[in-house]
């Protein structure tokens, strides 16, 4: 398996190419992806025009992928699907978790029509207060005698 990342305008395309088998291409890619997402990216493109099969092995990436994705508010396409790939992926139900794309520009397109996670509000700044001094008061502090 091989891959290939770059980026246009904000969103990280990772082409893979390649059989998705048994080894250790589903947790290097999923590490990959998590590094992406880490970094600040919010949309992933997935393509896999090249990828002729997929085995457990990449559906392992794929759940792991999106359950990264999802808890930071990220969108992930899986774009360029051949039969066999897409049928595996129904078959587990995974599709219903991604958006799917038949081309590169359709999911840059679904990509921007999407919105963008919210936003958590920043705190205000705390307000600065002042403390006023006390004036002591004759014997609150207790009177020595002599």
């Amino acid at each position: 398996m091989r891959i290939e990342l770059r980026f246009t305008d904000d969103v990280a395309i990772v082409r893979l190419s390649g059989k998705f088998v048994a080894g250790s291409d589903g947790p290097f890619l999923r590490q990959k992806v998590a590094e992406l997402i880490d970094a600040g990216s919010r949309k992933v493109i997935l393509d896999f025009e090249e990828v002729p099969y997929i085995d457990s092995t990449g559906l392992g990436f794929l759940a792991g992928s999106q359950k990264v994705a999802q808890s930071a508010g990220a969108s992930v396409v899986l774009v360029s699907l051949n039969e066999h790939v897409k049928r595996v992926i129904d078959n587990v139900q995974l599709t219903q978790f991604f958006l799917v794309a038949a081309s590169e520009a359709d999911a840059l397109a679904k990509l921007k029509a999407v919105a963008p996670p919210p936003q958590e509000p920043s705190p205000a700044p705390a307000k600065a207060t002042r403390r006023r001094k006390r004036a002591a008061t004759p014997g609150a502090q207790g009177e020595q005698g002599s």
